[in-house]
């Protein structure tokens, strides 16, 4: 589909957004997400974000296997009324090759930002578990003091592992080490 103003891409009164309506919303340097309907708006990230982001891509490809691969921010969608684009992804490299996922991930990132502090600690959290996401990651990306908090799906329910500014190795989706300061290493408040 073509891009339009944002008008042409809102749905008719009193209906909800489906992913449809989020697919023709404009690149106008915001981040659109749908929730349950729901637009979600954003700001394009800060450099401190996208810093902290490719920092830990390049982690995660050092350590990742060939059968998997790490992207950044791919559509995923989770229903026809919820698609987000999470910072970064693990799938299985077969996966790779359609516009968007509509399976889970391996692993979601988030980084964390003051605008989505709260939605990704709690309403994307929830959908990214009913949706079966094995591994949701979230970095708090302040270059004082970085921090990863760590959950991993256990009879359908996230269970938190770790939440940590010190080293971390985990081993879903693959065996990591993850080492926070070294995320924002060089960045200056």
């Amino acid at each position: 589909m073509s891009a339009v103003t944002i008008a042409e891409a809102w749905p008719a009164a009193g209906h909800p957004f489906t992913v449809a309506e989020l697919d023709r919303m404009p690149d106008d340097g915001r981040r659109y997400e749908l929730l349950d309907g729901v637009l979600v708006v954003s700001p394009r990230p800060t450099t401190v974000h996208q810093f902290v982001a490719m920092r830990l891509s390049g982690m995660l490809i050092a350590a990742c296997p060939e059968d998997l691969c790490v992207l950044a921010e791919p559509a995923v969608q989770l229903t026809p009324a919820t698609e987000f684009a999470p910072d970064l992804v693990v799938v299985h490299i077969d996966e790779v090759g359609g516009a968007k996922f509509t399976t889970p991930p391996l692993l979601v990132v988030e980084i964390r930002s003051p605008s989505t502090a709260l939605f990704d600690l709690n309403r994307k959290k929830a959908a990214y578990e009913r949706f079966g996401v094995p591994s949701y990651w979230i970095v708090n990306p302040d270059p004082e003091q970085p921090e990863v908090a760590v959950y991993e799906l256990k009879d359908g329910h996230y269970a938190h592992i770790a939440v940590t500014t010190a080293s971390l190795t985990v081993d879903h989706p693959f065996p990591v080490t993850i080492i926070p300061a070294g995320l924002t290493s060089g960045l200056h408040r």
